[in-house]
């Protein structure tokens, strides 16, 4: 088992199925059909690599490392450490849910729509889990880029009438983004090569002596490219208009996966070749990350669009999620890995409830609905669930993120935590007042005001045991996450000064109570 290409076959598996959905014949659901078995197969390749990863090693494992272009030094080379293994299991499980919640839209459910849609899910899939194992810069730049081209398909072939425009806004901004990080991915090639021969490997990076000037210069480019993608303020612009414009299966896939590549790049990459660069970025991170935390949470208080409204809670608690990364505490990372897992499974349960609800109500609007709540108790009941651990409810597994997250930001900074807290409160204002104009009140007789069907409860029944699972019992992703988070932070060489509180003791490293 040890010497399969586990990595290749999961990236494999996905690509070769959007390429069948996308040319053998077929009609009626046999795309669909046919891209959900490709779905399962991938999460069954996902379910074996997780089952060969050594949980108490927090360094890459599972690596694959072939020569690609031997005169700059890049490689097909592929790796998972904790972080990238748990973005891997994130994506897998929630593509087949996705295609499962679609099944029924209207312009994704037959003909060449459905082939598309499913093709271009599979395309992003493959891709996704390309950049969550890439180990190579260069080869995780491309794949970075080559995203776009199915979420740009995505947006702007499925959804609402200004969807194109949406599209548009989106792709632009990511291009900008990722030409700041070719210039830093350029940079690098020169560092390296004036050291000795050229190498985009992260491994033969992280032993690079880069000048404090230039280690500066390079984190920006990468910095910058990550806060479009996560998004963090004032690069988020595209967010809204992007989620209210798409269809919820295709929020989820870029809001729950996607973005959780520009905060994936922060560890891996800001963190791991640029620590002294990281640390000095701090109090601007730590600010711009504030700002995105009270802001967004404000400006969701105000929206009546309920796709809006999701898309800019994801604002807000990639706010927290930056905060935790970059206060430099084991609690920190931990709490930030955490986040960007449990944030992936309550918001693409409330991105998918809100599109059930859409489909019988024919709108967005928040101001148009009402009533819902004794005609469609478990719509209701399970959007309130999901709800409340965005908002951070202790027995949900959201809380466990932010606690730690906050632990941290107290620590880093009594006023800096002061100010996190306030984006849970304002979160309960907005997600408890949407639900209370939604679900309560005077009926609005308009629309089917029928409940869940059973595949729509299907869809529904991991993520929700996900919700209550991760909130009790958050051990698995712990085990897992917390070797990696002391590897790393070993590795950048910042004291960790963050409070002595007891998260584990995987991996060997056991924190001392001094």
């Amino acid at each position: 088992m040890s010497d399969l290409p586990l990595l290749t076959i999961l990236i494999l598996v996905p690509l070769v199925g959007a390429l069948a959905v996308a040319f053998l014949p077929g009609a009626g659901d046999q795309p669909k059909r046919l891209g959900l078995l490709f779905s399962v197969l991938t999460l069954a390749v996902g379910v074996v690599l997780a089952a060969s990863y050594d949980v108490g090693d927090g360094g890459l494992q599972l690596t694959e490392t072939h020569e690609w272009i031997s005169a700059f030094g890049v490689h097909y080379a592929l790796g998972v450490d904790g972080l990238g293994l748990l973005m891997i299991l994130l994506t897998v499980a929630l593509v087949p849910i996705v295609l499962l919640a679609a099944w029924n839209d209207d312009e994704q459910s037959e003909g060449s729509g459905a082939r598309r849609f499913v093709a271009w899910t599979l395309a992003l899939e493959a891709l996704s889990l390309t950049v969550f194992a890439a180990t190579d810069v260069f080869l995780f730049y491309v794949v970075f880029e080559a995203t776009l081209v199915p979420a740009y398909f995505l947006v702007g072939g499925f959804g609402r009438e200004k969807r194109s425009a949406a599209a548009l806004k989106f792709l632009m901004f990511q291009l900008g983004g990722g030409l700041v990080l070719l210039g830093s991915v350029i940079g690098l090639y020169v560092v390296s090569a004036q050291q000795g021969s050229p190498s985009y490997l992260y491994t033969d990076l992280q032993q690079l002596d880069i000048s404090t000037e230039a280690g500066r210069w390079l984190f920006a480019g990468f910095f910058i490219a990550f806060a479009v993608k996560a998004p963090l303020f004032p690069l988020h612009t595209w967010l809204a208009d992007t989620t209210e414009q798409a269809t919820p299966p295709t929020s989820v896939l870029l809001v729950c996966v996607l973005d959780k590549i520009g905060t994936f790049g922060m560890l891996r990459f800001c963190l791991g070749l640029f620590p002294e660069a990281s640390e000095w970025a701090t109090p601007l991170v730590v600010v711009l990350a504030l700002i995105s935390i009270v802001y967004g949470a404000f400006v969701a208080i105000g929206q009546d669009d309920i796709l809006r409204l999701i898309g800019l809670t994801s604002l807000s608690h990639f706010g927290f999620i930056t905060l935790g990364i970059f206060v430099f505490t084991a609690q920190g990372a931990t709490g930030s890995i955490l986040y960007m897992v449990n944030h992936g499974i309550a918001t693409a349960a409330l991105f998918l409830l809100a599109g059930f609800l859409i489909r019988r109500r024919g709108t967005t609007l928040i101001s148009q609905m009402g009533g819902l709540e004794k005609k469609t108790p478990v719509l209701a009941g399970l959007f309130l669930v999901a709800g409340l651990a965005t908002v951070g409810l202790p027995g949900l597994s959201q809380f466990v993120s932010e606690i730690l997250v906050l632990i941290s930001a107290f620590d880093y900074r009594w006023y800096v935590g002061a100010v996190a807290v306030t984006g849970i409160v304002l979160s309960a204002v907005y997600m408890l007042w949407a639900y209370q104009r939604m679900m309560t009140g005077p009926d609005n007789p308009a629309g089917d005001t029928s409940d869940l069907n059973r595949r729509e409860v299907l869809v529904l029944t991991p993520l929700m045991v996900g919700l209550v699972l991760f909130g009790f019992y958050p051990a698995p992703l712990l085990d897992v996450s917390n070797p990696t988070v002391y590897t790393l932070l070993d590795g950048t060489g910042v004291p960790d000064d963050g409070p002595d509180v007891p998260i584990g003791t995987t991996g060997g490293h056991e924190e001392s109570e001094d």
